[in-house]
């Protein structure tokens, strides 16, 4: 699903999905998000994810009520767009918190 530009390796798939997931639903929670844009911005961050993997990771969080999709018409296409709902923003709240603890210990050794 992931694979790190740093250090060029495969990484481990049910680390790196999690982390995945809350930046998919971070970028939800500030605009509406389309598949190809998502994988454009986590290729930014060093993730290189297939729309194999990314669509079904956007159904998943629908299903769970995390993301609630709208149809937009592009020229002459659609694209489905996603937005957070109310569900998804409590979720990515309480995942902050336990990012921010992690974090303490990960990088500042707390």
């Amino acid at each position: 699903m992931a694979r790190s530009k740093l250090d060029g390796t495969d990484a481990d798939r049910d680390l790196y999905s999690g982390l995945i997931r809350l930046h998919v639903l971070h970028h939800a929670v500030r605009e509406p998000i389309f598949g190809l844009g998502m994988i454009d911005e986590l290729a930014r961050h060093g993730y290189r994810i297939s729309p194999g993997s990314l669509y079904p990771l956007l159904h998943s969080l629908e299903r769970k009520g995390y993301l609630r999709p709208t149809v937009r018409r592009k020229g002459r296409s659609l694209r489905k767009v996603y937005r957070a709902t109310p569900l998804g923003r409590n979720a990515l709240a309480a995942a902050k918190s336990k990012v921010r603890e992690l974090f303490r210990e990960l990088i500042e050794g707390k």
